[in-house]
């Protein structure tokens, strides 16, 4: 069984800085995308970041441009996604997912969809005060 773990969240002050992890166990790592979705209560799930199995393509939402950062290192079957400049609006239980469908998935939007992942970790809470 493929299962995604995440951790690393918690309490911060606005303009504060978190490093979220997501182990990965079941299969190589190499073998995903991997996704970051957040929800905030009474919000829908969104999409935050993507990675492709090769670590070089990433994808952004507009919302987290510029301050979040998300990598991953396939020897330690470990994803991450370093929040920089938190702020109140990115307070969320944060989800790390994986997909084997990656082909052509920077077109329309794929990466960004929920949809598109098949595995999905527990999540881990990031709270940030103003």
């Amino acid at each position: 069984q493929v299962q995604a773990v995440e951790s690393g969240g918690g309490l911060v002050q606005a303009g504060g800085s978190l490093r979220l992890s997501c182990a990965v166990s079941g299969r190589t790592l190499s073998a995903f995308g991997m996704g970051w979705f957040r929800q905030a209560p009474g919000k829908e799930r969104e999409f935050v970041a993507a990675i492709g199995a090769t670590g070089l393509d990433t994808y952004y939402a507009d919302s987290v441009k510029g301050r979040f950062t998300i990598s991953r290192d396939n020897t330690q079957s470990t994803g991450y996604l370093h929040m920089n400049n938190l702020n109140p609006e990115d307070t969320a239980i944060y989800y790390c997912a994986l997909t084997q469908r990656t082909l052509r998935w920077q077109l329309y939007d794929i990466h960004a969809r929920a949809t598109t992942y098949d595995y999905w970790g527990q999540g881990t809470q990031v709270s940030v005060s103003s």
